[in-house]
């Protein structure tokens, strides 16, 4: 999932006769293949983010997976400059066209958000003052049949974010061994049949490779069984998306290089829609917002070195029952706010 600095591609909306650093950049790529028309993206707890992140004039909130620019809209509507990346080159295709209205308030960037840190302080030198990471795919995305990530529309079997790089779920499925499936399959998607699912696929594999979404949806449904709404393959397709986006990797990077782009008093606010993102997201917001640590060989404890965050939401906040109803894809939504500590502050 990660990309190489010096092959990103910038999308920048400018305004001619400004030189901000949001105005004076310039880019061509990043165009999408598609119609960005097509995109369709419902931004989640939307009024929770507004609520924790407070954008408005003078402030500098970064959205680092823009995604459809839901929520990339309403901070610019508050008032605020933005700075978006996405490695999804329809995302930003889409975004382009969504919020060029606002001219040199925004600067767009195809670059995973594990590469967040020299990226935005090109943009942004003194800091931010606001950062959000909505994760997962969007609705977009998952309703595409061409972009390989749904379950009930055909499609080539890649699953790729920047369609650019890196293997497809079509390289995984036929390529890796049974013990690589089944453990991804277990670790990644929770799936309780991982190993009974590699070992189908393997086998069908010998006969004929997987080349397409419903192929293997099929396969897999055929040993996980059909019950309820949920289809079978969903955690299988989770946890092929995940490793071939190297998404997890990608997170622990972004949140370790966070808390470095805040200012003082800024906040990054986090939504997570499965468990292992969540735990992620917790430990890391723990690991920064312990004054002291304490372990057993140790006399007395000591301060910690990683001290720098604030948790304002002890506990995840989650959709309104309203929201799901609306939304239901939101119901697995958690939402963790950290604020960057002032100098002296414990």
């Amino acid at each position: 999932m990660a990309s190489c600095l010096t092959d990103c591609s910038t999308i920048l909306l400018t305004v001619p006769g400004l030189e901000s650093p949001f105005q004076a950049m310039s880019g061509e790529n990043g165009k999408a293949s598609r119609s960005p028309g097509k995109f369709h993206h419902v931004p989640v707890m939307r009024e929770e983010v507004l609520h924790y992140l407070s954008p408005g004039p003078g402030m500098t909130i970064l959205d680092a997976t823009l995604g459809g620019g839901g929520h990339a809209l309403m901070i610019l509507e508050a008032g605020a400059r933005l700075i978006g990346l996405d490695r999804d080159p329809d995302a930003l295709a889409h975004a382009r066209s969504r919020l060029d209205r606002y001219g040199g308030s925004v600067v767009l960037r195809q670059v995973n958000f594990s590469e967040m840190l020299l990226e935005v302080k090109e943009v942004s030198p003194e800091g931010v003052d606001g950062i959000l990471m909505d994760l997962g795919v969007s609705s977009f995305q998952l309703d595409s049949g061409d972009r390989g990530f749904s379950l009930r529309r055909e499609g080539p079997l890649d699953m790729r974010m920047n369609p650019g790089e890196g293997v497809t779920a079509a390289d995984i499925v036929n390529e890796w061994e049974e013990e690589e499936l089944a453990r991804i399959f277990r670790d990644l998607g929770e799936e309780r049949k991982a190993r009974p699912i590699a070992r189908a696929i393997v086998r069908r594999r010998a006969a004929r490779s997987f080349k397409d979404t419903l192929d293997l949806a099929d396969c897999v449904a055929g040993i996980v069984g059909r019950r309820g709404r949920v289809h079978p393959a969903t955690r299988v397709f989770q946890a092929l998306r995940m490793t071939v986006n190297r998404e997890m990797e990608s997170l622990e990077a972004a949140l370790e290089s966070a808390p470095s782009l805040l200012k003082p008093g800024g906040r990054m606010a986090v939504i997570t829609f499965h468990s292992l993102e969540d735990r992620l997201v917790k430990r890391s917001f723990k690991a920064r917002s312990l004054v002291e640590l304490d372990r057993p060989e140790w006399v007395a404890p000591r301060p910690n070195p990683d001290c720098c965050l604030e948790v304002i939401t002890r506990r995840p906040v989650s959709p309104s029952p309203a929201e799901v109803a609306e939304n239901p894809r939101a119901r697995s939504a958690k939402l963790r706010v950290a604020e960057k500590r002032r100098d002296g502050e414990q």
